[in-house]
């Protein structure tokens, strides 16, 4: 297990944050301590966790079973499996789940043909089927609101692997008000929604509703924020009304600058370097929201992804691509094994690309609540791990980490983030999925923005993390704040007790 000092945290966003985040008051640290973890699965068994505190249980999909496993966590450093719910019945797979406090346990499951329409069943703690509840296709994150009145479900409506069919993505508002089983459901789609600041349309001839693919939720009060990843935007929703207010782009990161460098080349060992006409989309998967003496902000973890199925592909490696020789006098150099995007960079449409645009922006953007990009850890991420954990530098999960593997294809991979107090710091904590670290970063040292305050990797035994929960101190087993890590490829759900230095 790789756990990083205090000094070394300092040392690397003095030298390596974007200037912002140089100049904030030093971060209040944190150390994650392992304490335990669930048995290793194998890979897609554990993928997303719920935890409810009454029971001290945990409910987490395991995909690859088609089921819910249900976990005792009374005593964190020994959890043990329980119950297992099969969920083959009722659709092709679980996506998500979330547990509301009165103990009803929502799980998001596809249909058998992923295009139809998928369900929510709603269990209780013991795992009893309560009911089913009819939402969009290929049902995926879903949450309670803060009073519990309603459940928000991400539909991403994904296109068949033939590109045949192509359901509308939304996001089901789930009135819970008369109980699940009798729950009203409302659906908020795209295409009458104002579009600011450029969201993608990626497949041409396509509605927003047709092409936008909902992929994380976050709330506060009447609000919520949805994450729209391959569309490289955030959608506002308005709870209440069941509608989107607006989608907006999220604009482009310039690895141009000095702070956004990356390493583009998988061959070449840990290099970053500054390339100008080439841009990062953010793309943020996973979104959570926190509120600062600032107001609401939404912290993002920037995975990047293409939308594309088998006969409509929009990921080309840069060497397979002409380039505007004004634009890259050089050519493509250390660009040529990248992976961008064909649909855009051409912008005199002459048949060259005068600009390039990767996949996912390889870091975590703090937005102020109207989805506006107000803060990016730049080029943190991937600077940090090569100078302190170089073993695993834009690795891929495997058991033996291949080191730069990733470079070429969205590098760290930050997929989940969770956003929780400690000790009257708030702190969000991101994990980068094939590298595999989870960073903790200090959320009030400077408002509206983010300060590097602590680390830890904990491969080979916990590989692939996919989601993050944060559980706070009164709800926690041992009475000290905790943090569960869902990890994909090793099927294990891993407890972090969360102690400022």
């Amino acid at each position: 297990m790789n756990r990083i000092s205090l000094a070394a945290v300092v040392a690397l966003c003095s030298l390596a944050c974007p200037a912002a985040a140089a100049a904030a008051p030093p971060a209040e640290p944190i150390e994650l301590a392992a304490i335990g973890r669930t048995p290793a699965l194998g890979e897609g068994q554990a993928e997303i966790a719920a935890f409810h505190a009454r029971s001290k249980r945990v409910f987490a999909t395991n995909a690859e079973a088609n089921r819910l496993d249900i976990y005792d966590f009374a005593d964190p450093t020994a959890p043990t499996l329980i119950e297992s719910v099969d969920l083959a019945p009722f659709g092709g797979g679980p996506n998500s789940v979330a547990v509301s406090k009165r103990g009803v346990v929502a799980v998001a499951v596809e249909a058998d043909d992923k295009t139809d329409p998928g369900t929510v069943e709603f269990l209780d703690t013991a795992g009893e089927r309560l009911c089913g509840v009819a939402v969009g296709a290929l049902p995926d994150m879903l949450t309670f609101t803060d009073s519990e009145r309603a459940l928000l479900v991400a539909n991403e409506g994904e296109p068949s692997d033939d590109g045949l069919a192509d359901p509308e993505g939304s996001v089901s508002v789930l009135d819970l008000g008369r109980g699940p089983c009798r729950a009203r459901v409302r659906t908020a789609g795209f295409d009458r929604t104002p579009l600011l600041n450029g969201p993608r349309i990626v497949t041409a001839g396509n509605t927003p509703s047709k092409d936008f693919e909902p992929e994380y939720i976050a709330t506060a009060g009447g609000l919520a924020w949805v994450t729209i990843q391959e569309a490289n935007a955030i959608g506002l929703l308005d709870i209440d009304r069941a509608r989107f207010l607006y989608v907006r782009g999220l604009g482009y990161k310039d690895h141009g600058r000095a702070e956004n460098a990356l390493d583009p080349n998988d061959r070449d060992g840990p290099l970053l370097g500054s390339f100008p006409n080439v841009f990062g989309m953010y793309q943020p998967d996973a979104i959570a929201a926190y509120s600062s003496r600032r107001g609401i902000h939404l912290v993002t973890a920037n995975e990047g992804d293409a939308r594309e199925n088998d006969v409509t592909e929009e990921e080309s490696r840069v060497s397979d691509l002409m380039l505007d020789p004004a634009a890259f006098p050089g050519g493509a150099g250390a660009l040529a094994r990248l992976n961008v995007t064909t649909t855009q960079g051409d912008t005199d449409g002459d048949g060259d690309y005068d600009e390039l645009y990767a996949f996912g922006a390889r870091s975590m953007s703090v937005l102020d609540l109207f989805g506006r990009v107000r803060f990016d850890t730049g080029s943190e991420l991937e600077r940090f791990v090569r100078d302190q954990d170089p073993t695993t530098f834009n690795a891929n999960h495997s058991l033996v980490p291949q080191v730069d593997n990733r470079s070429d294809n969205k590098g760290p991979e930050p997929e989940a983030v969770a956003v929780g107090e400690v000790r009257g710091t708030t702190y969000a904590f991101l994990g980068a999925e094939r590298q595999g670290g989870i960073f903790a970063y200090d959320l009030d040292a400077r408002p509206g923005q983010a300060v590097l305050a602590g680390y830890v990797n904990t491969r080979p035994d916990d590989r692939g993390p996919e989601g993050a929960l944060f559980i706070e101190k009164r709800d926690s087993p041992t009475r000290k704040p905790l943090l569960l890590v869902t990890n994909e490829v090793t099927g294990t759900i891993a407890a972090f007790e969360l102690r400022p230095r």
